[in-house]
């Protein structure tokens, strides 16, 4: 189980709205929770991301609590997440430019085997997202966090 501490933002019925709080401060000002003051947080409109989290032990809101996520789910999501859609592209290219009559259009049926390829990987890990939505596939709170780690917010710079 990979654990890591989060403050609970928000409670709806069985479920926790997270923040993770990170352990190693960003470097700017110092903070471990997100300030948007970098130049990226600036130019992508940065703010912190709230996660969804199975409520087992009725955390409200302003509790420090562990939360985990089950490793085998992890490694199974990234591999879907990454490994179908490049395979399925690579598969497509080859699939596309074995199609080509000659050299010159090889690449021109390539590219678009490989788009196709893209575009079916794509589709196939929505359906099967939406499938996997089952609870061993979402964090849970495992328990209230023992930590004594000072929560300190960045707003524009200031410590506050």
């Amino acid at each position: 189980m990979i654990e890591e501490q989060a403050v609970v933002v928000g409670v709806e019925h069985d479920t926790a709205l997270l923040e993770i709080v990170r352990n190693k401060p960003c470097g700017l000002c110092g903070q471990t929770r997100g300030c948007g003051v970098s130049v990226l947080g600036r130019l992508l409109g940065h703010r912190s991301s709230v996660v969804r989290a199975e409520n087992q032990i009725n955390a409200q809101t302003g509790d420090m609590v562990v939360v985990g996520l089950d490793e085998k789910a992890l490694l199974a999501s990234s591999l879907a997440a990454y490994g179908v859609p490049l395979i399925s592209l690579l598969i497509g290219a080859a699939l596309g430019g074995s199609f080509a009559t000659d050299r010159a259009s090889a690449d021109i049926y390539a590219l678009a085997g490989a788009g196709a390829g893209l575009a079916l990987g794509l589709l196939w890990l929505r359906g099967h997202s939406a499938r996997r939505n089952g609870s061993g596939y979402r964090p849970v709170v495992l328990r209230p966090s023992t930590s004594d780690a000072e929560m300190r917010f960045c707003k524009q710079g200031n410590v506050e």
